[in-house]
């Protein structure tokens, strides 16, 4: 059967007719943009939510608002910093040890286009953030995921990811001269390679892992870009395909469908984009489709056993 929705399609449709009561779903990135709306949706279809914030005043508000349209919502706060991978620890024992059974874990925050910073590991702030903090939130984690078989582990990319590949010869900019662009491309290139890494080694116990791209949104995630950061860009796309900028509600879509929809029940470590499954492409000029670097299982194995050295984390068996 053909997939019915597509760029315009919403959070709510995309999840129409699914029940979530009884299931957990631990959410990252829950006190603004696509994270509020999707953990809204997920609460609207029944989930019991856990809304991981680094502010958390600003994850009380956002979970208040929440209750005001979806009166029946279960939702709860953990708080941590993905920036800091002590504090990632800290808050993902205090969730696992909360939560026995995570059914849902949407790897949901991220930062865009930042400056240049460090994090204790000497990451940049992009793949440290972006990716090292969900790894290791995903390792203390696993355990309760996998209690809560058959299970999804959702984790957010980007078009972005056709920007760089991961750039294994110098991934911290030791090098070469900091670039944002090429700095968001490759950490969301691992957000890619990371769930094809997961899906590999955990299809098998009933955990299944995807990563989505949500599309163009105006969100806080572009915090960081100015101007001449988005003519830049514009720049590099054909004239012939504008850019399609989806409201928050289209932005949750495929993260909600990635994350419930009985279409994706036997598949895993694939790229979904507009609430569906992206084709790989050989042409990154375009706005769709997956680069197959990002999907190439040898990279997703060397990726895994760096963020394991530079976390000094290791995923159980």
């Amino acid at each position: 059967m053909a997939n019915a929705f597509n760029a315009d399609t919403t959070a709510e449709e995309a999840s129409e007719g699914i029940d979530l009561s009884g299931k957990t779903v631990v959410l990252t990135g829950g006190s603004a943009g696509l994270g509020v709306e999707t953990a809204r949706v997920l609460a609207l279809r029944g989930a019991k939510i856990v809304s991981v914030v680094r502010d958390e005043a600003k994850g009380k508000t956002a979970a208040e608002g929440i209750r005001q349209r979806v009166p029946d919502a279960d939702i709860e706060l953990a708080v941590l910093d993905l920036f800091d991978l002590d504090s990632v620890r800290r808050g993902a024992d205090d969730i696992a040890a909360r939560f026995p059974k995570i059914d849902r874990l949407i790897n949901n925050a991220g930062v865009m286009m930042c400056p240049l910073g460090r994090t204790k590991e000497g990451l940049d702030t992009q793949l440290g953030t972006n990716h090292l903090g969900h790894f290791v939130l995903t390792a203390h984690l696993i355990e309760n995921v996998l209690a809560g078989s058959p299970a999804r582990i959702v984790n957010l990319s980007s078009g972005g990811h056709r920007m760089s590949p991961l750039r294994f010869d110098d991934p911290f900019f030791e090098r070469d001269e900091y670039d944002k662009f090429v700095a968001y491309g490759q950490a969301k290139t691992a957000n890619v390679l990371f769930s094809v890494g997961l899906d590999k080694r955990y299809k098998d116990r009933g955990v299944r892992s995807y990563a989505v791209h949500p599309g163009a949104i105006h969100t806080e995630l572009a915090r960081h870009m100015d101007r001449n950061d988005v003519e830049s860009l514009m720049s590099k796309r054909p004239q012939s395909e504008p850019m399609h900028f989806k409201s928050i509600e289209a932005g949750a879509a495929t993260t909600v469908w990635a994350a419930t929809s009985p279409e994706l029940e036997g598949r895993g470590g694939v790229y979904c984009e507009d609430c569906g499954v992206a084709s790989v492409i050989e042409d990154k000029s375009g706005s769709l489709g997956v680069c197959a670097y990002a999907l190439d299982e040898e990279a997703a194995d060397r990726l895994w056993s760096l963020s394991e050295e530079w976390s000094g984390e290791t995923f159980p068996v």
